[in-house]
């Protein structure tokens, strides 16, 4: 049976993750520390994928880029291993969602390119800082994701369209939420959209994409960030031969502290 209990530091992340000792979203784990989106591709998409996330720093801020074949991200989280110590990946190919996976021992090639991008998971001390509610902590469950009509800025063999994340935010706080955000651009920085859902394309605000709903109570309004699950949708609309990724809400808990990534 896996514990309940949310490890507190990367280098508990790391073993008990890479045990089995550990599954879940990722929101909470290791406070104070810099959580990263993941996406795995082969050497020939790298470029393409690299001008991307150059393109659009909002939904794909990057961390890391980890050389093809290698494993440990030497940079952000020197020890870890990349193959094994995220709680869940997904495999696309060609547009296909078919595999989703605790491990990715058995599917490691020389050639692939690993790439990690920021995290709003990472600003979330923050937020609770400031005494802004982080309902989705509260509710014990993931973040709610949405799809978009917000285009990212197409790069080679990449386009789609930006993924966001939710957290109702009460009105009296929304301000102090921006300013706190907005430290961060290296894990999505100030919020991408505040208010009506449906001018973004999101026809139902309870039905996420990705993750879960969570309550929106009366004096709270939805605001949205950019997230890292965006290259999950380009994965769909571009098509390519391979990508993995993490599940989302499954970060991969990195080594750097938030404080180093904040500006003032």
């Amino acid at each position: 049976m896996l514990t309940q209990t949310l490890p507190q530091t990367p280098g508990e992340a790391w073993a008990k993750i890479r045990s089995g000792a550990w599954r879940g979203v990722t929101s909470g784990v290791a406070p104070g520390f810099v959580q990263a989106n993941l996406a795995i591709l082969p050497r020939e998409l790298a470029f393409d994928f690299l001008l991307f996330c150059q393109r659009n720093p909002r939904p794909c801020p990057l961390l890391e880029v980890i050389e093809a074949g290698q494993v440990e991200p030497a940079l952000t989280a020197p020890g870890a291993d990349i193959r094994t110590d995220i709680p869940g990946y997904r495999v696309y190919e060609k547009g296909q969602l078919t595999g989703e996976v605790d491990s990715l021992l058995g599917l490691w090639r020389d050639d692939l390119v690993s790439f990690l991008l920021g995290c709003s998971f990472s600003f979330e001390a923050a937020l609770a800082d400031a005494g802004i509610p982080l309902r989705h902590q509260e509710m014990r469950c993931n973040v709610p994701m949405y799809l978009t009509n917000i285009a990212t800025n197409p790069a080679g063999a990449f386009s789609g369209p930006m993924v966001v994340s939710m957290r109702p935010v009460p009105h009296d706080k929304i301000v102090r939420a921006v300013q706190v955000t907005s430290r961060f651009p290296a894990t999505h920085g100030a919020p991408v959209h505040i208010g009506d859902p449906s001018v973004i394309g999101i026809r139902d605000i309870s039905r996420p994409d990705f993750g879960d709903p969570v309550e929106i109570r009366p004096g709270e309004e939805p605001v949205f960030w950019a997230c890292g699950v965006t290259p999950q949708a380009v994965a769909l609309n571009s098509r390519p031969s391979l990508m993995i990724t993490h599940a989302p809400g499954y970060m991969f808990v990195t080594g750097q502290r938030d404080a180093d990534y904040a500006v003032l």
